[in-house]
């Protein structure tokens, strides 16, 4: 073997890394447009650009809660608490503004740093106390669906609550019937975690210390990188997130139900890994979250065109399309492992 045959391996065996990096996300991509080709083939008025538009209705708290998952499972954490903090978040605000008399904004305020500080308090629970973030967050799970139905076992209305129009107050760009298509404001309040989140990951060292400690968090502290800030950081980023949908929840439903959620936490994970995240954490993009997302808003969109197919076909659907993902991420995984010997 020459000098030539060895200074090659590791260069295409990197060229492969940064390659396989691409192959989940492009994946996720292909079935988002494969799906929708398959809208637009069977499906009268599938073409409306509103249909697309209504992804981004319907799934806007779906979406942040799963960029608020991307970063804890980025990191080599999980986080079951997410539904259930959403739950909560929308039951409190309900309570602040209609039972305590708080005013809209300051409830806001409340909810979204309470959110934020029980991210901080479970982040700081599995670094110092070396607990498992499985059952650490899944405390939480159960813990705030007690409180939620707590509060009221029962729906809680918000309609007489003026601020809460403002969540579906709504743009329009163009006339539907011309081809046009409307969006609320929350959906615009979506787009804009998603951008901080893209920033925060790729071009600061905070992204940095989160790819970093999910890739080898020993490799990270070798590097003196602050571990220990950056893991309670994903938490309060992902508490935050929680609370910040349950808050755009309000805002669409203008009520809320102790009942509401149930299982969310598992559509963020499925939308998360189906986007191109590794599970074991260090490798992913935000940007491939989106694409996630919108695989779970276009399988019910086609269940709706469809109307004669329950709802739950969507999760079945999803179920196999994460074991697909999985398994995808683990030959990717394999092969590479195979190229560096």
């Amino acid at each position: 073997m020459t000098a030539q045959t060895l200074t090659e391996r590791p260069s295409r065996s990197k060229l492969f890394d940064g390659l396989t990096r691409y192959i989940p996300i492009g994946a996720t991509v292909a079935l988002l447009i494969a799906l929708y080709l398959g809208g637009l083939a069977n499906y009268r008025n599938f073409d409306s650009p509103q249909v697309v538009a209504k992804l981004f209705i319907d799934n806007a708290p779906l979406l942040v809660i799963a960029v608020g998952m991307t970063f804890v499972i980025l990191s080599g954490g999980i986080d079951l608490s997410v539904g259930s903090v959403m739950a909560f978040s929308t039951m409190a605000c309900a309570w602040l503004t209609v039972d305590a008399g708080v005013s809209a904004p300051l409830a806001l305020v409340l909810v979204l740093a309470f959110g934020t500080a029980w991210g901080l308090l479970i982040g700081a629970v599995i670094h110092y106390f070396h607990v498992q973030p499985f059952i650490a967050t899944l405390v939480g799970l159960f813990l705030f669906r007690g409180l939620t139905l707590q509060i009221s076992d029962t729906d809680v209305s918000m309609r007489e609550v003026g601020f809460f129009q403002w969540g579906m107050t709504h743009v329009d760009f163009g006339k539907i019937r011309d081809g046009g298509f409307w969006l609320p404001y929350l959906s615009f309040v979506a787009f804009a975690v998603v951008i901080i989140a893209f920033v925060v990951l790729h071009y600061t060292r905070f992204g940095r210390g989160v790819y970093a400690v999910g890739g080898s968090e020993s490799s990270a502290l070798l590097m003196g990188l602050p571990v220990a800030r950056t893991k309670i950081g994903v938490y309060a980023i992902s508490g935050f997130c929680a609370a910040l949908a349950g808050v755009l929840a309000a805002f669409a439903t203008k009520s809320a139900n102790p009942l509401a959620n149930v299982g969310a936490e598992l559509d963020a994970i499925a939308a998360v890994v189906i986007g191109g995240t590794l599970l074991t954490g260090g490798a992913g993009f935000v940007l491939g979250t989106v694409a996630g997302v919108m695989v779970w808003g276009m399988l019910n969109t086609l269940i709706a065109f469809q109307g004669n197919l329950s709802s739950w076909w969507a999760r079945i659907v999803m179920g196999v399309l994460l074991l697909a993902f999985i398994l995808l991420q683990r030959i990717l995984a394999r092969s590479g492992e195979k190229r560096r010997t």
